[in-house]
This record gives structure tokens, C-alpha cells and sequence, in this order.
């Protein structure tokens, strides 16, 4: 049994809650028993087949299909009340009168002795139906709450042999009346483990055999962080088209899965440069060197919760993560846009990112632009208090002792002055990395130099002097990568030479951030800097 299903079954038979709220990775399939052996099936089978066995009567709810009986028929249309209903109700409010009558009954019965059956209700889509953003005004909307908090609270029914289970994806979308009630458990269901990825390809080798090649436990560890579902949808494709998933399919799969499976929130960086490819920039590789050392021996306690990497637009700051994961040899999960224009969507969009980065093990997550996406301690006035949340949010992630060893957050801002102190301390964020523009016109000219190899330009070290009056100062890499795009053109379109198209390029060259923002966030570079010898002395100087 999964942890959390144990978890529920250990509260309900101490008598600690006989209502729980299942959220989380709810919409996958799961492992429920099989005369031989395993079969994948949804959270309904698992509920019945492994959680509510014993129970005699087992009831559910949702929006489309109202109210069920799963199981105990012959028990449930035992109760007088039935013989006058045409049907069972299915608007909301009817069902739940109707629900709440029933299980007052079955404990009165209880009570006078006369059936001590155990009785379970099962609400699908809870959300749904008591929505977390409701109106004010919509009563009928508070009595449901109402009763529904009843179920849990009230004497009668808790002393009772009452479970009910309010399932739903986000914790966020469920009105809080509901999901914050004490007496209520909040069970999360997490990804599947690389176990559970691994009990689902033995499940899925009987219905598709030939359909996977390999050991399924190290298949399983290479997909850390993906659904039972996703990985039941690939298989069964391979089965059709008469193929086999093996190792060399793996990478490319997860990225696919787990990217389709967060709806666009998230991207995957595919790590292929290491810290060499970096110009440049010896104490910084140095140091994250020693982290990733000690990261490999499972020494984490030196490990940083997280970094900040800083530095005037266009320094290289995703080049560099990109270059820390290839080194560490870890996914980076680097976060998109999660903010919805719907009240609740955003909360919930970050608890799917939540539930996928504690899924994968050790990741690097990745928060570009940090300044604008974690959020606000003071919410705007227009945002609904959304901007303040997700601060919250961030911040408790962030900060946990938990993740430590195991997720380290990345964030990179050319204005790191707008994000908020607390998430930039220590204990969230352990070491502040800025990246400076060239200070010299050798740095310059070296620069330009290697961003034009890979393209076929090799311009000769020798012609520096003559090159040396025309180099721009504060060159970023960004800008440096524009002209060596402008090199390589001129020496195609016009047939010059490398280093004549060099000096064609350099004619009228800008630099494309105006000087006066570039001496700011250089200043604000040299600030936020955790150690000095990240700093070049020239810059040092500059911002004293």
C-alpha cells in the first residue's frame, strides 16, 4: 500500500478523522490488485479494491453522474426513505440532504443497536461542486459547506462507522471552509515512486508483452517524475505500432510526459554544455564545482538551498544553469508562466509544479525574470491577494529543510533589488552569483573570438592590436553573440575575411543597453554578491 493510502487508513482506525481530503495526483492511474499479480486502474477501483473492502455500503458523488451505489445495494435500498424517492437526486443540494439523511439514519440504527455496518461516501470532483472562490450571496453554496462539515464534526456521525473522501487536484480550488476544517485530514497523493513506476510496467508486460525492453527498475528511476497514466499511454502506443520502449526512448519520453502532463507550466532544459563551455568566470565555476562535488557524495549539509544569479541583461544567466545541470548531470525544471486570470487557477498551478519537482528527486528548478514571477509580500490592490500567495507559497518551498539535498532553486534577475529580502536570504537562497560585461577590450575581443569558432570564423589572436581601439567596452555575451551572428553574415553575404568582417561589424556598433541602466544593475550585481571574489576588482571599484 502506498504511503498515503497507509497514512489515511492509520487516522481512520485511530478514530483521529473520518473525513479526508484526497488531492494531488488524483487523476492517475494506480496499482489495485489483479487475480495474478498487479493491473493499473483509476482512483476508483483503488478506493474500493484496497481502502473500502470491509465496508458494507459505499456511496459516491459527482456533478455528471449525482449520486451512486458503489457498493451494498441490498443494504442501502433497505432504508423506508427509499421507497418514496422516483430516483436519487443529482443537483447538489438535494444529493447532499439526501446523503446527510442517510447517514444520520445508519448511526441512529447504531446507536439503538440494530445495524453497526460500516458506511463510506466518496464526493468526485469536490471542487466542483464546493468551489473555492464562491459568491458571497450563494447560499445553497453554504449549506453544502455546512453539511458537509458535519459529516465530520457532529457527534452523531463521527461516532459512527462514516469515512468520507472529497477528491480533488488542488487543495487550493476547494472552499477553505471545507479544506482548513480540523477535523478534516488532507491527504496528498505525490507522483508515483520509481517503485510504482516499476510495478507499473510488470503490470503493463501482461497486456503488452515485447512492449518494453530492459530492467523495468532502472527504466522506472529514469522516470522519476512521470504519471502511471502517461506511462501506460506510451506503452500501449509501442504495443500497437508492434515496437519495444527501451533505454535510448527514456529521455526523450519523460521530457514529452512530464511537460504534456503539467500543461505547459513547466519546461525541461535539456542539460548538453558543462561549466567549460562557460567563458570565463573562474572563482564562480570553481565554486559550483565543489557544490556539485559534494552534491555526488550525498554531502549536504554545505549544499545550498538555492542560488541567485544576477547581472545586467544579456550576461549569460540560463547559459550558465544550463551549464550547472550539464556538469551535475540533473534535470533543471525551469518554470513558466503558472499566474491564471482565474481566481484559485494560479495556487493550483503551483502545486502541480510542487507535486512534479518532489517527484523527480534531485532537480534544479529554474525561475527566470525572478523579479516578476514569485510574487509580491504586499499583494496590488487588483490582484485579489494572488501575488501575495504565491509569495507565501514560494517562500515555504523554498525554505524547506526537507528539500535540501534534493531541490535546488535557481533564480536569475537583472533587478534584484524588486525580489523580495525574505526569499533572497539564506536558508532559501545560500549563494548570490553575479555576472559582469567585459571590462577590458582583451576580454572583449576573446570573447567575440570564441562565440565565433563554432560558427567556422577563427580569427587569428595575433590581430588583437590592431583590433584592441576598435573593441566595445561592458560587451555582454548576448551582445557579443549578436555580432558574431553579424561576422559570420558579412563574411557570406559580402565574401570578407573573418577579421575584416570583424571590423565591418564593429563600425557602427552600439551597445544595446543604454550605459546608464547597465552601471545600475552592474551596481546592484556587485551588492547583491555573496562572495567578493565573484568580482572582478574593476567593478569592485566602480561600486563603492
Amino acid at each position: 500500500m502506498q504511503p498515503w493510502a497507509a497514512d489515511l487508513v492509520d487516522l481512520y482506525e485511530s478514530g483521529a478523522s473520518n473525513q479526508f481530503v484526497v488531492h494531488g495526483n488524483v487523476q492517475d492511474r494506480m496499482l489495485v490488485p489483479a487475480p495474478h499479480g498487479e493491473r493499473l486502474g483509476d482512483l476508483r477501483s483503488f478506493l474500493l479494491e484496497v481502502l473500502l473492502p470491509r465496508f458494507d455500503v459505499v456511496l459516491s458523488y459527482d456533478l455528471g453522474n449525482g449520486i451512486r451505489v458503489e457498493k451494498g445495494g441490498q443494504i442501502f435500498s433497505s432504508w423506508p426513505n427509499l421507497k418514496d424517492a422516483p430516483a436519487l437526486p443529482r443537483a447538489p443540494r438535494q444529493a447532499f440532504d439526501f446523503l446527510t439523511h442517510y447517514f444520520r439514519y445508519c448511526a441512529n440504527l447504531g446507536r439503538l443497536n440494530q445495524w453497526r455496518g460500516q458506511v463510506a461516501c466518496i464526493l468526485f470532483g469536490a471542487d466542483l461542486i464546493l468551489p473555492a472562490a464562491p459568491n458571497s450571496a450563494d447560499f445553497e453554496l453554504g449549506a453544502m459547506v455546512s453539511l458537509v462539515r458535519d459529516w465530520a464534526n457532529e457527534d452523531l456521525l463521527s461516532g459512527h462507522a462514516l469515512a468520507t473522501f472529497l477528491i480533488c487536484e488542488n487543495l487550493h480550488d476547494l472552499h477553505p471552509l471545507v479544506a482548513n476544517n480540523l477535523r478534516t485530514s488532507r491527504v496528498r497523493v505525490p507522483l508515483p515512486s520509481p517503485e510504482e513506476i516499476a510495478g507499473g510496467f510488470s503490470a503493463l508486460a501482461a497486456s503488452c508483452p515485447g512492449a518494453v525492453s530492459g530492467d523495468p527498475a532502472a527504466l522506472a528511476e529514469q522516470l522519476s517524475g512521470a504519471t502511471l497514466g502517461a506511462l501506460e499511454r506510451a506503452v500501449l502506443a509501442k504495443s500497437h505500432a508492434r515496437q519495444t520502449l527501451n533505454t535510448d526512448d527514456i529521455v526523450r519520453l519523460k521530457k514529452a510526459i512530464v511537460e504534456n502532463d503539467c500543461n505547459g507550466l513547466i519546461d525541461f532544459l535539456e542539460p548538453r554544455k558543462t561549466l567549460d563551455s562557460l567563458y570565463g568566470l573562474e572563482p564562480v565555476k570553481a565554486w559550483l564545482r565543489q557544490d556539485i562535488a559534494l552534491w555526488a557524495k550525498n554531502d549536504v549539509n554545505a549544499l545550498p538551498k538555492g542560488y541567485l544569479i544576477c547581472g545586467p541583461v544579456g550576461t549569460g544567466k540560463t547559459f550558465l544553469v544550463e551549464c550547472l545541470a550539464g556538469e551535475a548531470g540533473v534535470p533543471v525544471v525551469k518554470m513558466k508562466n503558472f499566474r491564471d486570470k482565474w481566481v484559485g487557477s494560479t495556487e493550483g498551478n503551483l502545486e502541480k509544479i510542487f507535486r512534479l519537482i518532489h517527484a523527480l528527486g534531485r532537480c534544479y528548478v529554474f525561475v527566470d525574470e525572478a523579479d516578476q514571477a514569485l510574487g509580491r509580500r504586499d499583494s496590488a490592490a487588483n490582484d485579489s491577494g494572488v501575488s501575495g500567495r504565491v509569495y507565501s507559497m514560494i517562500a515555504e518551498e523554498m525554505g524547506s529543510s526537507a528539500n535540501r539535498g534534493r531541490i535546488v532553486w535557481v533564480l536569475a534577475s537583472s533587478r534584484p533589488d524588486l525580489i523580495e529580502v525574505d526569499l533572497k536570504r539564506p536558508g532559501r537562497v545560500d549563494v548570490k552569483i553575479p555576472l559582469f560585461p567585459t571590462s577590458t577590450a582583451r576580454e572583449s575581443f576573446d570573447l567575440i573570438r570564441t562565440l565565433c569558432r563554432p560558427r567556422g570564423m577563427e580569427i587569428e589572436e595575433s590581430r588583437f592590436t590592431e583590433m584592441e581601439p576598435r573593441m566595445p567596452l561592458l560587451l555582454t555575451p548576448g551582445a557579443a553573440e549578436a555580432l558574431a551572428v553579424k561576422v559570420y553574415r558579412l563574411s557570406r553575404t559580402a565574401n570578407q575575411s573573418p577579421i575584416d568582417a570583424l571590423s565591418g561589424a564593429l563600425k557602427d556598433y552600439r551597445n544595446p543597453v543604454p550605459g546608464d541602466v547597465m552601471q545600475n544593475q552592474i551596481r546592484l550585481a556587485v551588492r547583491e554578491a555573496s562572495d567578493v571574489a565573484f568580482v572582478p576588482a574593476c567593478f569592485l571599484e566602480q561600486a563603492r
